[in-house]
C-alpha cells in the first residue's frame, strides 16, 4: 500500500495528537509507546481519509476528462446528502404510516452510495483505447429507456423520454463514427444534478411539513418516487 503523507490531512494529525494527550497526560503511559501509537492513527487517519477521496483520470480529451472528474465529485456531494436525509428522515419518520416513506428514503440511500464506485468503474472503461460507444449497446439502453416510458408517467416519463432523445442522438454520432463519450457522461451528469434537487426538495419538506398529516407524507412519497426513476435511469447509463 502506498504510504499517505498525515499533513496533508489536519484531521489525522488532529486524531494522532489527542491520542498522544490522553495516552501520556490522562492514562499516564510512556511516550515511547505512545508516540508510536500517535504516528500510527495519524497515518491511518490519512490513508482511510485518502481512499475516500475521489480518484482522477487523465484523458486525451481534456474537455471528457474535466467531464468525468465534475461527475465524480457531484456523485459524492449527492452521497453526502443522500445520507444527510436519510439521518433525518430516521429522526423523524417515526410513526406506522411514516414507515412506507422511511424505507423508500432509506433504499434510494442505499442505491446513492454505490454511484461514486460505478462511476469510477466507467471512467476507467471510457479513459481505454475504445472511444466510440457500441451502436448495439446504445441501442439497447434506447430500448430498455422506451420500454420504461409506456409503463411511467408524469416527470418520471419527460425524464424518459429527454433520455431516449439524448440515446437517439449517440445512436446517431457512433453510427457516423463520433467520439459518444462525452454526451454520455453529460447525460450522467444532468441526472446527478436532477437527483440532488429532488433530495433538497424532500430535505426542505421534510423540515417544514406538517408530518402528522398524511396527505404531506404522500406528497413527499411521490418525490421519493420520482427519485427512484432517475437512480433508475442513472443505473441505466452507468452501467459498463
Amino acid at each position: 500500500m502506498k504510504l499517505v503523507n498525515p499533513l496533508f490531512y489536519p484531521f489525522a494529525v488532529l486524531a494522532g495528537g489527542i491520542s498522544l494527550f490522553l495516552g501520556v497526560r490522562v492514562l499516564q503511559f510512556p511516550n515511547q509507546i505512545m508516540l508510536p501509537v500517535a504516528a500510527g492513527i495519524s497515518l491511518g487517519g490519512a490513508i482511510f481519509l485518502k481512499s475516500r477521496e475521489p480518484k482522477y483520470i487523465e484523458l486525451a480529451n481534456p474537455e471528457l476528462e474535466r467531464e468525468i472528474n465534475a461527475v465524480k465529485l457531484a456523485a459524492v456531494a449527492l452521497v453526502n446528502q443522500s445520507e444527510n436525509l436519510r439521518l433525518e428522515a430516521k429522526r423523524l419518520l417515526t410513526d406506522t404510516f411514516q414507515i412506507e416513506l422511511l424505507a423508500a428514503l432509506e433504499i434510494n440511500s442505499d442505491r446513492i452510495a454505490t454511484l461514486p464506485n460505478k462511476i469510477d468503474t466507467l471512467a476507467w472503461n471510457l479513459s481505454g483505447n475504445i472511444s466510440i460507444l457500441s451502436v448495439s449497446s446504445l441501442k439497447q439502453q434506447l430500448v430498455e429507456v422506451q420500454q420504461k416510458i409506456s409503463s411511467s408517467s408524469g416527470v418520471a416519463q419527460q425524464h424518459l423520454r429527454q433520455l431516449a432523445d439524448s440515446l437517439k442522438r449517440n445512436i446517431k454520432l457512433a453510427q457516423d463514427g463520433e467520439d459518444t463519450r462525452l454526451g454520455r457522461v453529460i447525460n450522467i451528469s444532468t441526472l446527478i444534478q436532477d437527483c440532488t434537487g429532488l433530495l433538497q426538495q424532500l430535505q426542505t419538506k421534510l423540515r417544514t411539513s406538517d408530518l402528522s398529516e398524511s396527505q404531506q407524507i404522500h406528497e413527499m412519497q411521490l418525490l421519493s418516487d420520482e427519485l427512484t426513476s432517475l437512480l433508475e435511469n442513472l443505473d441505466l447509463l452507468v452501467r459498463k
